[in-house]
């Protein structure tokens, strides 16, 4: 005799799964679903060709026209949110839980008699893999964890080899004349200006003005009609590189100071030039130093939401980013937009996203400390 073992969700094809999500949620919300992102690259569910047409030639395209087709893992995560999830009528702080559990089940059997009381932990292995939900039990951070990541990938490429630059050519090469004195005192002005300054520079310059580099219409990346519109990876990226870079100049410039002419001196008396006695003996000796005021800057770019928000961060995403030009939002965004609902539940979601932020700030801060004084030691 044959026994067959009957299969589980996930073991079941793509196709199954988009049926029984068509079949459970009301046409309204399939089409929510759908324009933010398809369920097949060939096949529309809830929309018609011509209907489908027409919003991605309008002036305000669906997220879905340019977005791929959901995955298996992302159809699956649908069905738990609006078909099969436990609805979570009350939630109580962990002191209370502890302090107060009589009084929590007496309130609990009177107020919802057919309900289980469960321990939930906020954090755990779901919360920092999953994307983002309106279901708080769904509900994680890894689109915005990536997010971060892209962000200050690209800000850390760009201010960090301007930044040290300008840092050079004012300490070693600049006169002492009036115009290098009012760059001076700008560059130690602009440390001090409010990040969302820098945010209505980054919406003027690299989302309006530079929209086809920023966007990525320009290199073929995305075609024209999409949704690209500026406020991309790229963009967040290059306006925290703004934010930070006059930070990393000032402490650059430290830097060089501190190591002592001497060292230049006797560099340029065997014959060096001036450019071969800074790269090989100065910047060496003033590393250490760069790089520390570059990890306190990249830490500062990291838990920056202002000048996001002015640029266009997304508040609610599913989708992680993949490159430069792709729509993104960050984890003090995530943690803005979570602590802005009013349901408690986005509120101890909130509070588990800032330990995982903590987390990821001290780890990419202990990390690049670990490289730091690596490099020290090779040129002690």
């Amino acid at each position: 005799m044959e026994t067959t073992f009957p299969l589980t969700m996930a073991e079941l094809p793509k196709p199954f799964l988009v049926a029984i999500l068509e079949e459970n949620i009301s046409a309204g919300l399939g089409r929510r679903i759908e324009s933010e992102q398809r369920f097949f690259d060939d096949t529309l569910l809830f929309f018609t060709k011509e209907q489908w047409a027409e919003a991605c030639n309008s002036e305000s395209p669906y997220a879905g026209c340019t977005f791929p087709a959901r995955d298996k893992e992302n159809i699956l995560l649908l069905i738990e949110e609006n078909v099969t999830m436990p609805n979570v009528v009350a939630v109580w702080q962990l002191m209370d839980s502890l302090l107060k559990r009589a009084a929590i089940e007496q309130e609990v059997l009177l107020k919802y008699p057919t309900a289980k009381i469960q321990w939930y932990s906020w954090i755990n292995w779901d919360f920092v893999t999953h994307p983002q939900s309106s279901v708080p039990e769904l509900a994680g951070v890894r689109t915005a964890i990536l997010g971060s990541l892209w962000v200050v990938l690209i800000t850390a490429i760009i201010s960090f080899p301007v930044g040290v630059g300008a840092a050079i050519y004012l300490e070693e090469y600049a006169t002492d004349n009036r115009l290098n004195r009012i760059l001076q005192t700008n560059i130690s002005n602009l440390a001090g200006v409010p990040s969302i300054i820098y945010g209505m520079l980054g919406l003027a310059l690299f989302v309006r003005a530079l929209e086809g580099i920023t966007s990525g219409t320009m290199f073929g990346v995305v075609s024209v009609g999409t949704t690209a519109n500026g406020r991309t990876v790229l963009a967040a990226g290059l306006t925290l590189a703004l934010l930070i870079l006059p930070i990393i100049i000032i402490s650059a410039q430290e830097s060089l100071r501190a190591v002592p002419n001497s060292m230049r001196q006797a560099g340029m008396a065997l014959g060096a030039t001036k450019w071969q006695t800074i790269w090989a003996h100065v910047l060496p000796n003033a590393l250490p130093g760069i790089l520390t005021g570059t990890i306190l800057s990249i830490s500062r770019a990291l838990g920056e939401t202002a000048p996001l928000v002015v640029v266009g961060a997304s508040t609610f995403i599913t989708t992680d980013p993949t490159g430069p030009f792709s729509k993104f939002t960050t984890l003090p965004i995530q943690i803005y937009q979570w602590t802005s609902r009013p349901q408690p539940e986005f509120q101890n979601l909130a509070a588990a996203a800032i330990v995982v932020l903590l987390v990821l700030l001290l780890t990419l801060n202990a990390t690049a400390i670990y490289l730091r004084n690596r490099f020290a030691r090779r040129t002690a």
